[in-house]
């Protein structure tokens, strides 16, 4: 039993020195500012007083300050901010110009030769990065790396001084030396794992080839030079999850891309200048590939570099090839066309790649898959020309559509509807037609092209869907019956302007005066008749579908107020009794079809009451 006691003494012991150490930790370190001036806790004083009995409870809860306020913590924050980030920048830009004042001084009066200059920044940069390690040391990380950029930026602009301003160095002397250093900072950074130290590697190694740049065309040096780099940063990035210097390097590549075309391409340098557009094109693709998805902090949330980045690669790439290949449309089409394939075999490698299918390798797909789809409508009208362009659009969705139905994919589904869309709106606004006969000609073909589609999306919503799927089978049936209707008055208009030209070659003037106006009402009758006709084709054919009857209806309201306000004036005599005659007869039969409720509404009116009953 004593042995029980000691240990129970021994352990309350070592649990109140604990305390205390804790207690004494806590005031040094500031966790408890808001309490410093209370004493401390009961045991920690009983420890103090050499009384290890822990104390008991009275029942009596304890004192408490109330916590600080949120305005107070916010000025603290503000008050950290300015001293740590703030005051240490701008001292360090302080320091700068105060040096910059001072040497510019001293070269002023020839102090310090040329070759002295540049020692000095060489050495001072090398010395301000040695020396910022011994703060990172000390736990002051950012303001170690704050004069690291300070120390690689002198050194950059030292060796630009030596090639650019006194040419001590030759250009590839001056070109080797930045090399060194931008791989010396990306060492710094993987060693020390600093994301801004490798971003610093980065600006520096695009901002080389601006600092030794001669004025000479030397694309071959030049587009090597970045894509060691960009495969550099890739490699980088596939070892340490820093995404955004993709970012960077893609930003740096383009802007050094149209830097030299704008300045020195010219057509002999075409077979170069495409390898190099596909290469940096590649590197860039391939970043989903390389990178390691798996990582849970790799998906978390939007990405730009794994979503936004491979769209504008692709664009990118296809906008440098048209500017090399603007004058060359059947060569345009056929890179479209490979790209188009590259975007769909990568797709099936990351799917092949990722097992699991995070949500981000199922947007990344979609989006190949998109800009797969985007290179074909592209490649489209640069081979073809005139309404085959518009025939192409429309049997691309009609593909989409049949595939996204077996694979029932909302996505390609919606590719598919992109393309009807811009299919139809060529049609009704672009397309021009030469049309010679009457139904068999390629407008009419078109049109029932783009209506046998629309007509597959009315028959593949017409199953149990969503009231989505249903509001868009609606949309389609609009557009199916507004297009047919459009080619059947397309046709007619046609056929008599072509009698009508014809006409002016018979006999004298006043024949073809009366030819003239006898095809006119012929043909403004014929506008009655074909929308009459179309609507009864409707109303008989979809009688059961009520969305069917209203357009059918509307139709034919349509073409009542045709005949009572247009014909009644425009039309010869025979041909207003011919249509006020016929129209009558279409609308006492159809009233008649009410009548005797062979659509059976007053059936469904009682068994809607009853459900409601």
């Amino acid at each position: 039993m004593a042995s029980i006691q000691d240990e129970l003494q021994e352990l309350r012991t070592q649990l109140g020195a604990l305390t205390a150490r804790i207690y004494r930790l806590e005031q040094k370190v500031g966790v408890e500012q808001h309490d410093v001036a209370a004493a401390p806790p009961p045991l920690v004083r009983q420890v103090n007083a050499g009384i290890t009995e822990p104390p008991r409870a009275t029942g009596v809860p304890p004192q408490t300050r109330p916590a600080p306020t949120v305005r107070r913590t916010s000025t603290r924050d503000l008050e950290g901010t300015i001293g740590k980030l703030w005051l240490n920048r701008i001292g360090i830009i302080a320091i700068l110009i105060g040096v910059a004042y001072f040497l510019k001084y001293a070269f002023e009066n020839q102090w310090i030769g040329e070759t002295g200059r540049v020692a000095i920044g060489i050495l001072a940069g090398i010395a301000v990065i040695v020396w910022s390690e011994r703060f990172r040391a000390h736990g002051q990380a950012p303001f170690s790396y704050s004069l690291k950029a300070v120390g690689i930026g002198t050194l950059y602009l030292s060796l630009w001084g030596a090639f650019q301003l006194y040419h001590l160095v030759p250009a590839g002397a001056a070109f080797a030396a930045m090399i060194l250093v931008t791989a010396f900072t990306i060492a710094m950074a993987l060693t020390q794992d600093a994301e801004i130290l490798a971003a610093f590697a980065l600006a520096g190694g695009f901002c080389t080839p601006l600092l030794v740049s001669s004025g000479q065309n030397h694309e071959l040096v030049l587009f090597s030079y970045v894509t060691l780099l960009d495969l550099a940063i890739l490699i980088l990035v596939t070892k340490k999850p820093w995404r955004r210097l993709l970012v960077g390097s893609f930003i740096g590549t383009v802007a050094l891309y149209i830097g030299w075309y704008v300045e020195y391409y010219d057509y002999n340098q075409l077979v170069p200048t495409v390898i190099f557009l596909f290469l940096f094109g590649a590197i860039f693709a391939v970043i989903p590939l390389l990178t390691p998805l798996t990582r849970s902090r790799w998906h978390a949330g939007f990405s730009v570099t794994l979503t936004v980045l491979p769209l504008v690669n692709a664009g990118a790439m296809f906008l440098g090839l048209y500017l090399v290949y603007s004058n060359q449309p059947v060569t345009l089409t056929w890179y479209a066309l490979g790209l188009s394939g590259a975007y769909l075999a990568l797709s099936s490698q990351l799917t092949r790649r990722v097992s699991s299918e995070p949500d981000v390798v199922k947007l990344i797909n979609m989006l190949h898959v998109a800009i797969a789809i985007a290179f074909i409508t592209v490649a489209i009208p640069l081979k073809l020309s005139q309404h085959w362009i518009t025939v192409g659009w429309l049997a691309e969705s009609g593909v989409l559509l049949f595939v996204g139905a077996r694979s029932r994919s909302e996505f390609l589904r919606a590719l598919a509807i992109a393309a009807l869309v811009l299919g139809i709106i060529r049609l009704l606004i672009f397309d021009n037609f030469h049309v010679t006969s009457l139904v068999l000609n390629a407008r009419f073909a078109t049109y029932v092209l783009a209506i046998a589609i629309l007509g597959g999306i009315v028959a593949a919503s017409s199953r149990p869907a969503p009231d989505r799927g249903i509001s868009f089978m609606r949309l389609a049936a609009i557009g199916l019956n507004l297009l047919a209707l459009l080619a059947l008055t397309l046709e007619a208009r046609d056929f008599y302007t072509r009698q009508i030209i014809a006409g002016y070659t018979l006999g004298p003037g006043n024949t073809q005066n009366f030819r003239y106006e006898q095809l006119e009402f012929a043909r403004n009758f014929s506008y009655s008749v074909i929308w009459l006709l179309y609507g009864l084709m409707l109303f008989g054919f979809w009688r059961r579908s009520a969305f069917v009857r209203w357009q059918a209806l509307a139709l034919i309201a349509f073409t009542v107020g045709k005949v009572f306000v247009f014909d009644v004036s425009g039309l010869q005599q025979g041909y207003r009794i011919i249509s006020f005659i016929a129209l009558g007869v279409v609308l006492m039969g159809i009233s008649y079809i009410y009548h005797r409720d062979w659509l059976k509404l007053s059936g469904a009116a009682e068994r809607v009451q009853g459900r409601h009953a």
